[in-house]
């Protein structure tokens, strides 16, 4: 798996669990399967409340490959950075 985006494809597909999940929850309120806030905003907020509550779990299990390549990609570019400022620290202390 290329690591190159990988960043971006783990936001992208850990917001699209949490719309998932806010999707269900709404159809699963709007069925009253689930109960309902007082109605209006605080039904908005308590949706979204669960959805960030299932989505959370969710993500850290179905998304384990894509969090590790982000975690590979971060490490490398950290790596990289850091062999950059020694390299110019050791150019700074010959001059």
């Amino acid at each position: 798996m290329s690591t190159k985006h990988a960043t971006l494809r783990y936001t992208a597909l850990r917001l699209g669990v949490f719309a998932a999940c806010f999707a269900v929850v709404w159809v699963l309120v709007s069925l009253r399967v689930l109960p309902s806030g007082l109605g209006g905003m605080s039904n908005v907020l308590w949706v979204l409340l669960l959805a960030i509550v299932l989505s959370a779990p969710l993500s850290f299990v179905l998304l384990r490959k894509q969090r590790d390549a982000m975690s590979e990609h971060i490490v490398a570019r950290v790596d990289r950075t850091k062999a950059r400022l020694e390299t110019n620290r050791n150019q700074e202390d010959l001059a």
